[in-house]
């Protein structure tokens, strides 16, 4: 490969990566701004993974995608769920036995990289939703910083550089094209 050629495939390759990352960015924002800070794509929640308890299928730092609603007492033993566990926090562990007491369902669950299983049943109730089986590792952690209040300014710092990025590109494109003067068209018509 001569050097003109890998100049233009790395200019390529760069157009190309500051693109995902600024469309990537913003599906991340726009979704989890309309949803009232929950990410939602195709009806499924994005959720971030801040834990090894589900390693190595689920990794620290991945996002996994959760199908919500629906009868939250039809989960059965292997099932991996999301559930509140507190106010504010959200687990992903997989149902090791289902309890049932009545009309109210309780399920026992354990994270796979954990020893023993959770100390308290969860509640069909705070279940939020089944996990789909899609996961994006390290993704993450990015949405975290996103999510944040100074993430929402690094959204700017790309889509920034792209801006600059393809002026200049289309700034040399200009000035690559070769303007006709009109006394040279005239000339090779009357020849």
């Amino acid at each position: 490969m001569n050097a003109k050629k890998i100049k233009k495939f790395i200019s390529s390759s760069i157009t190309v990566v500051l693109y995902l990352v600024l469309f990537t960015m913003i599906i991340v924002v726009v979704s989890s701004k309309a949803a009232g800070g929950e990410p939602e794509i195709f009806g499924k929640q994005i959720k971030t993974v801040l834990s090894g308890s589900m390693e190595p299928g689920i990794q620290t730092g991945s996002i996994i995608a959760v199908k919500p609603g629906g009868d939250m007492t039809r989960f059965k033993n292997g099932d991996v769920i999301t559930f509140k566990q507190e106010e504010n926090m959200l687990v992903t562990h997989r149902v090791v036995e289902v309890m049932k007491s009545g009309e109210h369902v309780m399920y026992k669950t354990k994270g796979d990289n954990n020893d023993a299983a959770d100390l308290e049943p969860v509640l069909s109730e705070n279940v939020v939703g089944e996990y789909t089986g899609f996961t994006i590792p390290y993704i993450g952690y990015f949405m975290n910083i996103m999510n944040s209040k100074n993430g929402a300014f690094l959204f700017i710092i790309p889509g920034l550089l792209l801006l600059c990025y393809s002026g200049f590109v289309i700034g040399k494109a200009l000035s690559q094209i070769e303007i006709k003067k009109p006394s040279e068209s005239i000339d090779k018509n009357v020849s």
